[in-house]
């Protein structure tokens, strides 16, 4: 009998561990999109994108950074072309990027080509 309740509370102990594993830690969502001037060239456009991918590398607060462009059919991106996806563990994190020296040095690279900026942050829900 006592096996069996110690073989019942080990398997308890593993579903909540496995369990834990599993449950994603709360995540803190920076997504930025930018519309650059008409007349930014393909150049300065592609070292925008460079400069910002490199970011991660250069800030650790920074936990991933994924970016594309636009290529909904529904037309609805008002001239919006590259949307960039910043994932931070705390408002924290997020607060103390934005003041970074790398992201302010981005935001130098950045500000020729760029004409409008859209920036939204939520926490990610499932």
């Amino acid at each position: 009998m006592k096996k069996m309740i110690a073989l019942a509370i080990f398997g308890c102990l593993t579903i909540a561990a496995v369990s834990a594993q599993k449950t994603p830690a709360k995540l803190l969502r920076h997504v930025v999109m930018f519309k650059f001037k008409d007349d930014a060239s393909a150049e300065g456009i592609k070292s925008v994108e460079d400069a910002f991918m490199a970011l991660k590398g250069k800030i650790s607060l920074i936990k991933d950074v994924e970016w594309g462009t636009n290529n909904s059919p529904e037309k609805l991106n008002e001239g919006l072309t590259h949307c960039f996806f910043v994932t931070f563990a705390s408002e924290k994190d997020r607060d103390d990027y934005l003041v970074h020296p790398a992201h302010l040095a981005f935001v130098t690279i950045l500000k020729p080509y760029l004409d409008k900026a859209i920036v939204l942050d939520y926490w990610a829900k499932k």
